[in-house]
């Protein structure tokens, strides 16, 4: 499977190899191992994998005490994993380095020797807990992994040729032709329940069969709740009792998490903790409130007003149907075709969300509730902001709508008050792509395409 990080491997190899051990960090499940070990295959005359899940005391001992003669270190390494290790040449591997904080702390040195490129992967829920009898190493870079995105999923499922009539008619700001949409709107609803965890996209792609990718996904949340119950200590319960929850919290008329659906009496200050370790983990995507639509939209942000969307639609699509085999079949069918109406506005937002995250940006939306004055009440799906800081115009409105029947006056409203302050405004949608009074409504498929024309800010 062709995924963009490759590019950015790519990239450090040339430029910060010598300099600085790269770790690939990222949720459990979305591809980091396999990732770093293609790498090596492919770009390198030879390379050495540790997987610290697995590795024994023997080698662990190597690094407690060999560490202050690489040459013996490097010798008995190479042995044990057969692998010829050539000055220059080769890169080596410290896979799941979460379990062994001691090769971590070891990275220090063994870039400064300057013999071999370093490459480590682990999973964000355990990595920052683990450092506590360690110095972290500064000859460290860190680099993100998530589900695979939409443009790699096309390319997964062989549909190249699309990708390239869609960015082909992105760049002339038209239409595609009909059959081109309506062929992309079916891969949009596969991508939507299939989601980007590669192992589910593996599944689809050499099968095809909806079950067996059901199956592969809710092994993935089965694992995600062991690791609650792992790494979550005290806070186990309550990080249950959210993640459980996100998709009825998804279902309400305004995505806004209600702790009142914890209990009664359940407060924010006693529940942050578990919200922040579900997105350290990388497990969700939160996005908050920005009071003020500006380019800083951290600094205007309520951290207590949240949406808590998963950071995989797929994902979210099996949590969302706990029924049996057959009607969750017959669920997913609906959702291939369009035709869950009452839950497939979640599923829009959510993948939408997932879209926005993958551009490298932070997930912010704009909602305000006034009770005397209907003009000043309005809600806004997602605010995002370009690259550029040339002037005020840098934030873009993102209305998402699950159907052709639009009503834009949350839109009409927000553009009229910030007009000074608004550089785009879109309606994501099922529909074609047009220009209508300066709303540019933007087929879902584009969305990418577009945040990439706009470079990625933060």
């Amino acid at each position: 499977m062709k995924r963009k990080i490759y590019e950015r491997l790519l990239e450090w190899k040339r430029r910060d190899a010598r300099k600085v051990a790269l770790l690939i960090d990222g949720a459990r499940r979305v591809g980091k191992s396999w990732i770093a070990e293609e790498f090596g295959k492919n770009e390198y005359e030879s390379h050495l994998l540790i997987d610290f899940r697995l590795a024994g005391d023997e080698v662990k001992e190597m690094f407690r005490t060999q560490l202050d003669r690489l040459d013996d270190f490097f010798f008995n390494l190479s042995a044990y994993y057969n692998v010829r290790l050539v000055k220059g040449r080769s890169l080596i591997i410290f896979d799941e380095i979460q379990f062994f904080p001691r090769a971590r702390e070891a990275i220090k040195w063994l870039v400064k020797d300057g013999r071999f490129d370093y490459l480590e992967t682990g999973s964000l829920v355990s990595i920052d807990e683990n450092v506590k009898d360690i110095q972290v190493p500064s000859e460290e870079r860190r680099i993100g992994l998530g589900p695979m995105d939409w443009e790699e999923f096309l390319w997964a499922t062989g549909n190249e040729l699309l990708l390239e009539a869609l960015r082909r008619a992105h760049e002339k700001g038209e239409a595609p032709p009909n059959a081109i949409h309506r062929r992309a709107m079916e891969l949009v609803r596969q991508y939507m329940v299939v989601g980007g965890m590669p192992q589910a996209v593996g599944v689809f792609v050499a099968e095809r069969d909806l079950a067996a990718v059901d199956r592969q996904k809710r092994d993935i949340l089965d694992l995600y709740r062991n690791d609650i119950a792992k790494h979550a200590g005290r806070m186990a319960r309550k990080v249950r009792a959210i993640f459980d929850g996100i998709p009825s919290q998804l279902n309400r008329h305004d995505r806004v998490y209600r702790l009142s659906s914890l209990g009664a009496d359940a407060r924010f200050r006693s529940y942050e903790d578990a919200f922040l370790w579900l997105d350290d983990a990388r497990v969700v995507n939160t996005a908050y409130n920005a009071t003020e639509p500006t380019i800083g939209l951290k600094a205007s942000s309520e951290r207590s007003t949240f949406k808590l969307y998963m950071g995989d639609s797929g994902l979210l699509t099996s949590l969302s149907f706990d029924e049996d085999d057959a009607l969750r079949a017959d669920i997913q069918r609906r959702v291939l075709y369009g035709n869950l109406e009452a839950n497939l506005g979640a599923l829009m937002e959510n993948l939408v969300a997932q879209m926005i995250v993958a551009s490298g940006r932070k997930l912010y939306f704009y909602a305000r509730s006034d009770n005397e004055n209907a003009a000043e009440r309005m809600e806004i799906d997602f605010l995002v902001t370009g690259s550029v800081v040339g002037g005020r115009h840098n934030v873009s409105a993102i209305e998402v709508k699950k159907t052709k029947r639009i009503t834009t006056s949350s839109l009409d409203k927000f553009r009229k008050k910030f007009s000074d302050r608004l550089s785009r405004s879109y309606i994501v949608h099922t529909g074609a792509y047009s220009d209508e009074g300066g709303v540019l409504r933007l087929p879902v498929y584009m969305l990418p395409l577009e945040l990439e024309h706009a470079e990625g800010g933060k």
